[in-house]
């Protein structure tokens, strides 16, 4: 079997990466390891479950062209899509954390989505395919 296992996000700061991918989006904390060079492995998932999704490797940038890539690592496109199976039940929960929608939900025939950037500006749907 395989899978891709985790996603690296570049972001400014650990701590208020991990509180807006636990909190606002319901991630669990995974790992946040100390490293030698003072960096840290943290790893974030979604569900409540270890390895229920793609991980999230969220890595403060070191340089400047890392840093450069804050919030913009897919050059303004949607790069992330968050499947629920409640939609309902996480667009209140992100809502009531201010998480910044780009527009209403709306029904397709895909499934119920929305478009909402991550704490640094990330575009990301919220997506609950439909049955």
């Amino acid at each position: 079997m395989r899978r891709v296992a985790l996603v690296t996000l570049v972001v400014d700061d650990y701590d208020d990466a991990i509180r807006f991918y636990t909190e606002a989006l319901g991630f669990r904390l995974a790992e946040d390891e100390p490293r030698p060079d003072g960096s840290r492995w943290v790893v974030v998932e979604p569900g409540t479950e270890a390895g229920a999704g793609t991980g999230l490797l969220l890595a403060r940038g070191k340089n400047d062209d890392q840093r450069a890539r804050v919030g913009d690592q897919t050059g303004g496109r949607v790069g992330f899509f968050l499947h629920t199976d409640d939609f309902a039940r996480d667009h209140a929960r992100m809502t009531a954390h201010g998480v910044t929608f780009l527009e209403d939900p709306r029904h397709e025939p895909y499934g119920t989505v929305v478009v909402f950037q991550d704490l640094y500006g990330n575009r990301w749907d919220l997506l609950q395919p439909a049955a």
